[in-house]
């Protein structure tokens, strides 16, 4: 069964239970869609300090996270292997919500697929949630992901 409606599909992922909950619905919704899935891995560089005075901390924290997305690569690729589905992986930095939206719109993309909590619950209540942000600002359907309950 093909569908029109979703042939490029933008899953946000962040490593979180939700994060992988959502790369698995973003997938099949791709298969049964026979699009391309956009998996996007943004290194929220929002919370970095604004100097960073030693180069070697800054260095250290960049190759880290990168690393942490290179790890999300495999499961995303294992996810779309078995999905068959076309995948393009991508890492940004930046604040997430502006870069998932950002990267939307300019790739046309037909639907987001992002998990519900990535942040602790403080996290959430001063920063404001990510999903949030883009299910509020998104110009095409978002599909928020919970994670499974125990």
């Amino acid at each position: 069964m093909e569908s029109d409606f979703y042939k490029k599909v933008l899953i946000a992922t962040d490593g979180s239970e939700s994060g992988k909950q959502a790369i698995n619905a973003g997938m099949e919704i791709a298969r049964l869609s026979q699009g391309k899935v956009y998996a996007l891995y943004v290194i929220d560089t929002a919370g970095y300090p604004q100097e960073i005075r030693d180069p070697k901390w800054k260095t250290a924290m960049e190759e880290h996270f990168k690393t942490f997305g290179l790890e999300l690569t495999a499961i995303v690729e294992e996810a779309a292997e078995t999905a068959r589905v076309e995948v393009e992986f991508i890492i940004l930095e930046g604040h997430p919500a502006e870069k998932i939206l950002d990267f939307a719109e300019k790739h046309d993309v037909d639907m987001i697929v992002i998990g519900s909590v990535g942040k602790t619950d403080v996290e959430r209540f001063l920063l404001g949630s990510v999903s949030e942000k883009v299910v509020r600002n998104a110009k095409v359907p978002v599909l928020v992901v919970h994670g499974k309950r125990q």
